[in-house]
């Protein structure tokens, strides 16, 4: 029954980019029902009238869209009901499906840590299926086809569903690319900006040369096992050293699709060009399921884990990480800030891994399951409050017509439920207390903070360093996020599209954020649920759980011991409602001091304009000051001169340009290399039918001397 539902989730999410197509062929469908109809006469004249009038109604494209995204929240909701299934019954469910090769026929595995996954994709895929009806409303039929937009996001679903399913190393790689290229289209769905064109370019360059890498490093597995199945694969008895080229193999073809540093200049450049749907499922669970691929690949597959490969997830981790988070700070435009973000997000989930690693190498597997908890817990969360974001996004630039957070202002009086909903994913991204951000981040501490049970000294000396960087993570984030709340919805607008913004009159597209919103609330007061079944996600791919169940219930945390550390969300919450009520009762209380409504305090300058606000950039300036060699900032201040000699001040242009290191020192070298290499093969190519001749001439006399 449970893998019935997985594959129910599966086929609607593909058959509601099928059903899509029907807007663009629906002079066809008007044809081919007239000459049914015909062909095939009875008595039921008026539905048959009907059905072609209702192809020929104006109404047809509203009824299509909405039957698209209502098949799509039926697919979100049996891949939530089949995930949660298979981790409360910690089962283990294998079958087979005859498509693939004639002599391997797709192998299929669903169990506790696909069906995770699958409850991840699926509260997205839900979420996103209130929402896009009312998002898809904006764009025109003849410059953005529906059709085209609702196949490839069907198809990008099903990908990614079937990824979680296989259990083969074909099957997984036809999955794999089935979500990158489909998703390829969606980025370069607005294909006239020659910006979203080379952001497509790019993701689906970089999506490849990935892919090439897990091909390799499933070949190494492969080539010391007795097949291509996941069984087979498991079986292998690799060296130290094929192990450890294997792991780089998957870190690099894994890691380019979760955006890890150095691999992530393809992330903020093709999120923001996605419809903002399309970038939450991009940024909130397509990430997560490159996670998947590594989290099985690494634990599963390779079996046994070497300390080595932890430092080297705990490393990378800590850069992306802070490095991402950095980044985020110096973005004006609001979807690659939240790009930018995911970096961040993704980093912490590899740090975390990276300490679950060592310490199952060195003899700590409860420690180790607590790491693998926080991991997971934190890839629950982001993919709540990541898709709350960009969902959110979507829903200022659909009514202000903006990006630029510069120009923006004074939306929390326009657009007061938007604003309240995206405060709720700010907060939560920022790990603040109450909600679910805090308690994986609070876990991935604890679990740093056991350092202690180590022996090796470069570890003792590197997990703190690390832990401290995820705490300066942590503030950076804090202060990242007041940055886009103060300045999109606080002052005054600063543009004529923000004056004249309202709320969004459509219910679903507030449904799809106010349903994420919840579960980030909710999560943060009772995370235990998710918390028991990633646990048993834990007790079958790592063979141990945390063993104190009392510890780990809805009224309170205490992951290692209640000596040690405990968290308990429930008594917070109370604790916070008693002192809001008494702070506001207190206010009330005196005339002097209670609320009221008034203007902005002008300091006596006559009257507060946008101008005076605080931009983007005036408000990281101290940051940036501070880690300045963290970018490559190009900042200059031209004067336009006037008057005699030039001596007066017409007028003063800023300039700032930041750059990413990665592009100059990464990836410009080996764009360089590429066209020289490109320039001598092409010297080969000279015009002369002669030369050509002789070059078929001598490869034939060295093939001859080959076979023979």
């Amino acid at each position: 029954m449970i893998l019935v539902l997985a594959y129910s989730a599966v086929l609607l999410s593909f058959f509601s980019g099928l059903l899509g197509l029907a807007m663009h062929h629906r002079r066809h469908l008007i044809l081919f029902s007239q000459y049914w109809f015909k062909k095939f006469p009875g008595d039921n004249h008026n539905c048959r009238a009907l059905i072609i009038d209702c192809l020929q109604e104006k109404r047809f494209p509203v009824f299509l869209r909405q039957a698209v995204f209502v098949l799509l929240g039926l697919s979100g909701a049996f891949a939530v009901l089949a995930g949660v299934g298979v981790m409360i019954g910690q089962g283990l469910i294998t079958d087979q499906v005859s498509l693939g090769l004639p002599w391997l026929p797709w192998h299929v595995r669903f169990d506790c840590l696909s069906g995770f996954f699958f409850l991840i994709v699926g509260i997205a895929v839900g979420a996103v299926s209130f929402y896009g009806p009312g998002y898809v409303n904006s764009y025109q039929e003849n410059q953005h086809p529906f059709a085209i937009l609702s196949l490839f996001t069907g198809l990008f679903v099903a990908g990614m569903l079937l990824v979680l399913l296989a259990d083969d190393a074909f099957f997984f790689m036809i999955a794999w690319e089935l979500m990158s290229v489909a998703s390829y289209f969606l980025v370069a769905f607005q294909h006239e900006n020659p910006a979203n064109r080379r952001a497509a370019f790019l993701y689906l360059l970089m999506a490849e040369v990935g892919a090439l890498a897990i091909i390799l490093g499933f070949g190494v597995l492969a080539s010391f096992a007795g097949g291509f199945t996941f069984d087979a694969l498991r079986e292998s008895q690799l060296s130290p050293t094929w192990a450890g080229i294997a792991f780089m193999l998957a870190l690099l073809g894994f890691g380019m699709k979760a955006g890890i540093v150095p691999v992530h200049v393809w992330l903020p450049e093709a999120h923001p060009v996605a419809p903002s749907h399309i970038s939450a499922l991009m940024s909130g669970v397509m990430l997560k399921v490159a996670l998947y691929g590594l989290i099985r690949f690494c634990f599963d597959l390779l079996g046994e884990v070497h300390w080595e490969w932890g430092v080297v997830l705990l490393i990378l981790g800590t850069l992306s990480a802070l490095g991402g988070i950095l980044y985020a700070m110096m973005q004006p435009n609001l979807k690659r800030l939240l790009a930018y973000s995911s970096v961040e997000n993704v980093g912490i989930i590899f740090m975390v891994l990276g300490l679950s690693m060592i310490f199952m190498a060195n003899g700590h597997p409860q420690l180790a399951v607590l790491g693998f908890l926080a991991a997971l817990f934190h890839a629950f969360n982001h993919a709540l409050f990541k898709n709350l974001l960009f969902l959110g996004a979507g829903m200022i630039h659909h009514q202000t017509h903006e990006l630029n957070i510069d120009m923006m202002g004074g939306l929390i009086k326009k657009m007061p439920k938007t604003g309240a909903l995206f405060l709720i994913g700010c907060m939560s991204i920022s790990s603040l207390p109450l909600f679910n951000g805090f308690v994986s981040e609070w876990l991935a501490f604890q679990t740093a903070l056991q350092v202690d049970v180590l022996d090796n000294g470069v570890l003792r000396s590197l997990i703190p360093v690390a832990a401290a960087a995820l705490a300066l993570t942590a503030a950076l984030a804090a202060a990242c996020f007041v940055k886009v709340f103060g300045l999109i919805f606080l002052g005054q607008p600063r543009s004529h599209h923000c004056e004249k913004a309202h709320e969004v009159q459509d219910n679903g597209m507030l449904a799809g954020p106010a349903l994420l919103a919840g579960l980030c609330f909710l999560f943060g007061i009772f995370p235990g649920p998710v918390i028991t079944l990633i646990n048993s996600v834990a007790g079958q791919l790592l063979g141990q759980t945390l063993p104190n169940d009392a510890a780990l219930g809805w009224l309170w945390l205490a992951p290692v011991s209640t000596t040690q550390a405990s968290y308990a969300p429930p008594l917070v919450l109370i604790g916070a409602l008693i002192a809001g009520g008494v702070s506001f009762w207190y206010l009330r209380r005196n005339p002097a001091t209670a609320l009221r409504r008034a203007e902005t305090w002008d300091c006596g300058f006559g009257g507060v304009t946008p101008r005076m606000q605080y931009s983007s950039s005036a408000f990281t300036m101290p940051l940036r000051r501070i880690f300045a060699k963290v970018w490559i900032i190009d900042e200059r201040i031209d004067k336009d001169m006037q008057g005699a000699m030039d001596q007066d001040v017409a007028a003063v242009h800023y300039h700032l340009r930041i750059q990413d290191h990665s592009w100059p020192h990464l990836y410009q070298p080996v764009e360089r290399g590429v066209n020289k290499l490109a320039q001598l093969v092409g010297r080969i190519q000279t015009g002369n039918i002669r030369v050509y001749l002789g070059y078929s001439f001598v490869t034939l006399i060295i093939m001859l001397w080959v076979v023979s």
